[in-house]
């Protein structure tokens, strides 16, 4: 799911859409200076990132070295200095900004994550990304949740199936929908979405072994968890926040599927400053 290639092809984007045809402001500095310079955090955080932001400048320049003083899933404290980089100031110049754009998406999506697994902890719930996720960048956020301590859920649309409302009316009827399931390729996971506790029971009559229990509130969670007394995985999904995710883990389901994670992001505070 981390593939060289797909971090390659992501930071080439990211570096067309700020350099464009050339980095004019670099023009300012001398081509043969060589500096140092550190990237610091800003706040405590979980980081994440490393390998886009290593992509940035070995695309620009490979002679630019970085000097990691942590790993991803870390976490860090205010004013700790994460790596030292080295090579001409050029390369450094011009990759900082995409560099810690990187770094800092990311973890702010690790540190998100990591929150929400602090406030599960001690249940059986585990926490769920889903593919409510920034455009191009879904691979990035789904290792982001994984560093913070989060699972991932489906990547895309071709690696498992999620039956909704919208897909058995279009079937025809929830059993015509798993019956041409079945005809999907071996090892992929099938999970239904309900909405009512009769819709669970027809679900589990059915034999579906993941169910997706969307916008129910607590009591009816606690109410569905008895109903299936361990035949499926619980996946509670909808309305998650930092506030209630606590009492919805609680009422017993398996995982908590939280659009929060990876939508709603915000930056972690990293600066990158030249050493004089």
């Amino acid at each position: 799911m981390n593939d060289a290639a797909g971090i390659a092809d992501t930071v080439r984007i990211a570096l067309r859409e700020d350099i464009g045809s050339g980095d004019v402001t670099a023009l300012l500095i001398d081509a043969a200076r060589i500096s140092r310079a550190n990237i610091i955090s800003r706040q405590a955080a979980v980081i994440c990132g490393l390998p886009w932001a290593e992509e940035v400048f070995r695309q620009l320049d490979t002679r630019v070295k970085l000097h990691w003083l942590i790993k991803d899933g870390d976490t860090v404290s205010a004013n700790q200095t994460l790596c030292t980089l080295e090579g001409p100031a050029r390369a450094l110049l011009a990759g900082e900004r995409t560099a810690l754009n990187f770094l800092q998406t990311l973890s702010g999506t690790a540190t998100r994550t990591a929150r929400y697994v602090a406030a599960v902890h001690g249940t059986r719930a585990k926490i769920l990304d889903t593919r409510k996720t920034l455009p191009g960048l879904r691979q990035a956020q789904k290792y982001a949740v994984r560093c913070g301590g989060g699972v991932n859920h489906r990547m895309g649309l071709y690696d498992a199936i999620l039956i909704k409302e919208n897909h058995i009316e279009a079937a025809g009827s929830l059993e015509n929908a798993l019956a041409r399931s079945q005809q999907v390729r071996a090892g992929v996971l099938v999970e239904v979405e309900v909405e009512t506790l009769d819709q669970l029971r027809r679900a589990l009559a059915a034999g579906v072994t993941r169910i997706l229990l969307d916008n129910m509130p607590v009591e009816q969670l606690k109410a569905a968890v008895a109903i299936n007394q361990d035949q499926a995985e619980l996946e509670a999904s909808g309305g998650v926040n930092l506030n209630n995710v606590r009492s919805i883990a609680e009422t017993g389901v398996d995982f908590i599927s939280v659009g929060d994670l990876t939508k709603d992001i915000e930056a972690v505070d990293l600066s990158m400053r030249f050493e004089h």
